[in-house]
């Protein structure tokens, strides 16, 4: 259920953060306010998946599965969406961040 609602949540918050860019003619103080908006939507579920989440994970794994999904999530958008190609060296940054999997939830 964790990565189901981190998931949802980074999907809001990828829009929120980053969907105003193809709008580059809107007044910024519009774009901000509709980002809030969509960001208290993107709470509604970061925050419960934080909650059941620290139940079975460490806040740091939690805080690192994030991330994983965050990078998943933004490269899809922003290739499906803002369409910008995915660099070998973006690929290779997210490949380095995705070994910091490893060593979070490795049991030592």
């Amino acid at each position: 259920m964790t990565i189901i609602l981190l998931t949802i949540s980074n999907i809001f918050m990828t829009f929120a953060w980053y969907g105003h860019l193809k709008f580059k003619d809107t007044p910024l103080w519009k774009v901000i306010i509709l980002s809030w908006l969509i960001a208290f939507v993107e709470y509604c579920f970061q925050v419960p998946a934080n909650r059941l989440g620290h139940t079975q994970f460490s806040a740091a794994q939690l805080k690192v599965m994030q991330e994983v999904i965050t990078l998943v999530i933004f490269s899809v958008f922003s290739v499906l969406y803002l369409k910008e190609s995915l660099k070998w060296n973006y690929i290779v940054g997210f490949l380095l961040i995705l070994l910091a999997v490893f060593f979070v939830f490795k049991k030592w």
